[in-house]
């Protein structure tokens, strides 16, 4: 079975081109099922989708969440068709499996009330100001992710036109427009500030430490905590808040969902849609404060 799983594993990052982060949370499924295995005896050639079946329930008995064991489940097949397709095995036993139905979390926001004020206090005065104002407009005018903000590269940034081009999930390029505002507070960064955080052994990363590295995604996570904290906003703020603000606001401004996908990098419009839940939640709340029989 080690064998097998390293060998997927390999075919995963050399043809697949798959990231580190997605082999590493592939094999700790793989390395689950096959201590399960052991401990009941079964060979490969032995896993049928019964057992299959009986692994996934074992990991939910174990507490794995519903999102986790869909995750599982998809490691599992994509495992076993290779095993099939390269002649491993006879034939895919968990081609009949059936994924968990995801559980719908409606994502938190901000109101634009509140992401106006916390973008509004942070004085963009001194170095630091003006590189925390332009981390968190590029968050909410781009709806970037945090690991695409910490990789941002000097390169990818086209003034002339405004635009990023990004680099997300499973190595996909998108471009996404810069807003007038973030516009502002980005060059005011790149103009000035940046240029005094620039060290010797500095590279082309976009937002800069004080000893001239790029920004760790924990030390971006800080700076939006603290600059929400002083600006006295009574929320659990993080990077992700402002994306899911960014997409919320679009739709609530009418824009199309095919639009927000393709700005938010998602691969299936089925995670875009969760959206439509939230302007939803929201159209609830609004009738039910004003209607008179609401």
């Amino acid at each position: 079975m080690e064998r097998q799983i390293d060998g997927f594993i390999l075919y995963l990052a050399t043809e697949r081109g798959l990231s580190d982060a997605y082999q590493l949370s592939v094999r700790q499924t793989l390395d689950a099922l096959t201590a399960w295995m052991e401990r009941k005896r079964l060979p490969l050639e032995d896993i049928g989708t019964d057992e299959l079946s009986a692994f996934l329930g074992q990991r939910k008995a174990d507490g794995l969440a519903a999102s986790s064991l869909r995750i599982t489940s998809v490691h599992l097949k994509v495992f076993f068709r290779w095993l099939a397709a390269t002649g491993k095995l006879p034939m895919d036993p968990a081609e009949p499996l059936i994924s968990p139905r995801p559980e719908q979390h409606l994502p938190e926001t901000m109101n634009r009330v509140v992401v106006e004020r916390l973008l509004e206090s942070i004085d963009p005065a001194g170095t630091l100001g003006r590189r925390d104002r332009a981390i968190l407009e590029l968050f909410y005018s781009s709806g970037l992710r945090l690991s695409e903000l910490c990789q941002l590269r000097l390169e990818q940034y086209d003034a002339g036109e405004s635009f990023l081009r990004v680099t997300g999930k499973g190595n996909k390029t998108r471009v996404v427009p810069v807003g007038g505002k973030a516009r502002e507070a980005l060059e005011a960064y790149l103009s000035t500030a940046r240029k005094e955080l620039v060290k010797r052994r500095t590279g082309s990363e976009v937002f800069l430490s004080v000893r001239g590295g790029p920004l760790s995604p924990d030390r971006v996570r800080q700076i939006v905590k603290q600059r929400a904290a002083a600006a006295g906003i009574d929320l659990k703020v993080y990077p992700h808040l402002l994306r899911h603000s960014f997409a919320t606001h679009l739709l609530e401004g009418g824009a199309d969902l095919r639009v927000i996908q393709e700005l938010l990098g998602h691969a299936d419009i089925s995670t875009t849609q969760i959206y439509t839940h939230v302007d939803g939640a929201r159209l609830k709340s609004v009738h039910k404060r004003f209607h008179p029989r609401g």
